[in-house]
C-alpha cells in the first residue's frame, strides 16, 4: 500500500500534495535542473578559475568574491539550460526509461513553470557572471545558446552530429572559470576547452550504446542508432586518441600531471581498442562510460592538486 501511495503522489502536482515537504520539492527540482550535470560542470569551472588564479599570480583567499560569483553564476546558467532542455524534451522523455520519471513527464511540475524557472536561472546566472568579467558572461551565454538552441532544438532530433554540437556547450565551463579571472586569450583555457570537447563524444556515445533502443524508440538519431555499434566504436577510439597530445600543452603543470594525464589517456585508448575484440558491446560500453567519468574527475582534480602552493 505504501508503494502504491508513493506512486500515486508522483503524478500529483507539488502544490496539491497534502504532505509535500522541502525534501520532496528539492528532489523534483533537482531532477528538473539535472543536479548531477550541474555538479560535474562546477568541477571543471572551478578548475579553470583555479588555474587562472595560479597562472596570473593571484591568491585564492583574496578573490573569494570572484570564486563565489563565478561558481554561483555558472551553476545557475547550467541549471537553467537543463530546465529549458527538460521543457523542450517533455514530448520524447516519456519514451525513454532513464527520463520517463522526470517531473515534466509525470506532471508533478507544470511545464510552463519549468520554462520560467530556466529563464530566471539563466538571467540571474548571467548577472552573477557579469560581477566578474563581461567575457565570463558572454562565454556563459554561448554555452546556453549552444545547448538550448543548437543542440536541444536543432541537432539532437535531426543529426548524428548532435553529440559533437552538444560537446561545445559542455566544454565551455572551464573557459568561464578562467575568463572570470583573466578575460584575455591564453593557451591553458583553450586546452581545457579541447580536453572537455574531445572527452564528451566517447563519453556520451558509450551512454548512447547502452541506451540504444531507448533512443531508437524516441526517434533520436544517435550514432549507434543510425550507423550501428561498429561505426560508433571506431569513432569513439578516434576521439580518445585525439586526447593523447593535449596534456603536453600543459607542461607547465609539471611532470606529475603529465604522467597522470598520459596514463589516463593511454589506459582509455587501450580500453577503447579492446572494444574491437570483445563480443559483448554493451558490457564494453559500460566500461567506457565508467572510465570516462573517473577520467574527468581525476584529471581535473589533479590539475588543482599539482598547483597548490
Amino acid at each position: 500500500m505504501a508503494n502504491l501511495k508513493a506512486a500515486q503522489e508522483t503524478t500529483i502536482p507539488l502544490e496539491e500534495r497534502p504532505h509535500a515537504n522541502i525534501k520532496s520539492v528539492w528532489k523534483e527540482i533537482s531532477a528538473v535542473i539535472k543536479i548531477g550535470i550541474v555538479h560535474s560542470n562546477l568541477i571543471t569551472t572551478f578548475t579553470g578559475l583555479w588555474l587562472a588564479l595560479h597562472f596570473m599570480g593571484e591568491k585564492f583567499l583574496e578573490n573569494l568574491h570572484v570564486v563565489f560569483f563565478t561558481l554561483f553564476g555558472s551553476a545557475l546558467i547550467i541549471a537553467g539550460s537543463c530546465s529549458v532542455n527538460n521543457y523542450i524534451d517533455r514530448d520524447i522523455d516519456h519514451l525513454m526509461e532513464r527520463t520517463k520519471n522526470r517531473p515534466t513527464v509525470t506532471g508533478t511540475i507544470e511545464p510552463k513553470r519549468v520554462l520560467w524557472l530556466g529563464i530566471i536561472l539563466i538571467t540571474v546566472g548571467t548577472l552573477s557572471l557579469l560581477m566578474t568579467t563581461v567575457a565570463a558572461a558572454i562565454f556563459g551565454l554561448i554555452g546556453v545558446v549552444t545547448y538550448v538552441f543548437l543542440y536541444t532544438m536543432w541537432t539532437k532530433r535531426n543529426y548524428t552530429l548532435n553529440t559533437v554540437v552538444g560537446s561545445i556547450a559542455g566544454a565551455i565551463p572551464p573557459v568561464i572559470g578562467w575568463a572570470a579571472v583573466d578575460p584575455h586569450f591564453h593557451v591553458v583555457p583553450f586546452i581545457l576547452f579541447l580536453l572537455m570537447f574531445l572527452w564528451q563524444p566517447p563519453h556520451f556515445l558509450a551512454l548512447a550504446m547502452k541506451r540504444c533502443e531507448e533512443y531508437r524508440a524516441a526517434g533520436i538519431p544517435m550514432l549507434p542508432v543510425v550507423h550501428g555499434f561498429a561505426m560508433t566504436k571506431r569513432q569513439m577510439v578516434i576521439w580518445v586518441a585525439c586526447l593523447l597530445p593535449l596534456p603536453f600543452y600543459l607542461f607547465s603543470l609539471g611532470t606529475p600531471f603529465l604522467t597522470i594525464a598520459t596514463l589516463l589517456n593511454v589506459g582509455w585508448l587501450i580500453l577503447g581498442l579492446y572494444g574491437f575484440k570483445i563480443k559483448d558491446d554493451l558490457k564494453w560500453a559500460k566500461w567506457m562510460f565508467v572510465y570516462s567519468l573517473n577520467y574527468l574527475t581525476i584529471l581535473f582534480v589533479a590539475m588543482v592538486i599539482v598547483t597548490i602552493d
